[in-house]
């Protein structure tokens, strides 16, 4: 089922895509969509989603194609413990809550605290990543 785009949105994305020096395709387009819509989700939710409204995608593909977001800054990828890592459109730094139990990830709005120079000595931080760890309310 196809959902349509508007076309400042449609436009918007393959902006985006030239501003990073890759070149615009139907595939890139619908995956980059995919991923604006929210969420994070896995290779093959992704694949899922954008194959039903393509008519044909390989998984192949979407890994490709994530690598070349991700080498772009134009997505992020949060690895989870004994499940497939998901991906999610490149937004300003936040956190993450995850499910131990089922997997589920989710964004939260948090200060990180600023790390303590004790044992990182010579260290230059550019980053901290916060995650909560533990069941989410369909788990418990």
């Amino acid at each position: 089922m196809k959902r349509d785009v508007l076309p400042e949105q449609r436009e918007a994305a393959m902006q985006q895509l030239r501003d990073v020096g890759l070149r615009v395709t139907g595939p890139r387009l619908e995956v980059l969509k995919v991923l604006r819509e929210g969420g994070h989700l896995d290779v093959e939710e992704i694949t899922a989603i954008a194959r039903e409204r393509l008519g044909t995608l390989t998984s192949q593909a979407v890994y490709e194609m994530l690598r070349h977001f991700l080498d772009t800054g134009l997505v992020t990828k949060f690895d989870r413990p004994g499940f497939p890592a998901v991906f999610e459109a490149a937004a300003e730094p936040h956190h993450h809550a995850l499910c131990t139990r089922c997997g589920r990830v989710v964004n939260i709005d948090v200060q990180a605290p600023a790390p303590s120079r004790k044992g990182l000595s010579g260290w230059r931080m550019n980053a901290a990543e916060l995650v909560y760890k533990g069941e989410c309310p369909e788990c418990r």
